[in-house]
């Protein structure tokens, strides 16, 4: 009977090792994944062992499995763990056997178990995210074709009504677009249509998906926060009860700057940029999509006069962005917002 069971996860195999509470190695296999032999290998411990096991590739299933079994399981951020490994010799059972070892000390970098709602909503908002960034590489490409043929586009925007119409036009009457160049733009003009279906489609089923979620509603109040942007974070930021202020949130957005302090020396730098890069991004973007009447706007205003710097200003709203996001989330309202009574 182990009283620790590490795991080091891999994305077709797996070790599993058993630990006693002194830290002595029991034993260890490494097996197929499959969910039921692992269950079944990690229940050898007893009942409700304890199981540390790293977020990494597909963890998901992993995780469910061994909860449904029974066991009590840490999820550990792998990219913190690197901060206690000073070996020279680096295998498969010298990573459990670290982990186990953070395990018994109480020191392991645990993550939190997202909820299979929230894994769902992250994987459309993500997914969203991810197909609008291929779409922004397509119009690149285009405005690259339309460059190396000397063609000037007067709008700002090129796949907008005017600029299809531009388009079709020098496909079917430019003698230049007789050739790849045209093939390619045409290409690119059905996969951009192809690509604004599906992102339409995905922008659906997030409002469907989110449709009674108070905090979803009541982070739309925030100058810069639309539909989407409030489903990205909420999907990311999942439970806020997880965070005790608007400050730990903030934090764990990397919206806050780094500190060095020895002895009376104080360094402070620029913000750290850890945790969801999903989330510093739709901050960020929401900072810039500001009403000129709104109190952010002149807020951000100020801070770019003063620190002479509107990168810094633009970080500093997003940091009050997500402040106020706290806010709605935790309450399902934000008080600041509403007008005096």
């Amino acid at each position: 009977m182990s009283a620790y069971v590490p795991i080091d996860l891999h994305r077709h195999r797996s070790v599993v090792m058993h630990m006693a509470a002194d830290g002595e190695v029991l034993g260890w296999v490494r097996l197929a994944n499959d969910p039921e032999a692992l269950v079944a290998e990690v229940l050898k411990a007893g009942e409700a062992p304890e199981v540390a096991i790293e977020a990494t590739y597909g963890w998901y299933w992993a995780v469910d499995a061994l909860q449904a079994g029974g066991a009590h399981v840490h999820l550990v951020a792998p990219s913190k763990v690197g901060a206690f490994d000073g070996r020279r010799v680096k295998n498969d059972q010298r990573d459990c056997q670290l982990l186990g070892d953070l395990l018994r000390a109480n020191m392991l970098p645990e993550a939190w178990i997202s909820t299979p709602q929230v894994r769902e909503w992250r994987e459309l908002v993500r997914y969203r995210a991810k197909l609008v960034g291929l779409r922004s590489g397509l119009k690149a490409q285009a405005h690259a074709v339309l460059a190396k043929l000397g063609v000037h586009v007067p709008m700002t925007d090129l796949f907008g009504v005017g600029g299809r119409r531009l388009l079709a036009h020098l496909c079917a009457n430019d003698v230049r677009f007789h050739s790849a160049f045209g093939q390619r733009i045409e290409s690119i003009v059905a996969l951009i249509e192809a690509f604004d279906h599906e992102i339409g489609e995905l922008s659906v089923s997030i409002a469907h998906g989110f449709r009674d979620h108070a905090g979803y509603h009541a982070i739309q109040a925030i100058d810069g926060i639309g539909p989407i942007t409030a489903a990205i974070l909420v999907a990311e930021i999942g439970e806020i009860s997880r965070f005790q202020s608007a400050g730990h949130l903030a934090s764990w957005c990397g919206l806050t700057p780094r500190h060095r302090e020895s002895d009376t020396t104080v360094k402070r730098g620029p913000i750290t940029k850890q945790g969801s890069r999903l989330v510093r991004w739709a901050a960020i973007e929401a900072a810039q999509q500001l009403r000129r009447d709104s109190l952010l706007h002149q807020h951000r205003e100020q801070i770019a006069e003063r620190r002479n710097n509107r990168k810094i200003a633009k970080v500093a709203i997003a940091r009050r962005i997500i402040t106020l996001t706290y806010y709605g989330l935790r309450d399902g309202n934000i008080r600041c917002l509403e007008p005096a009574a």
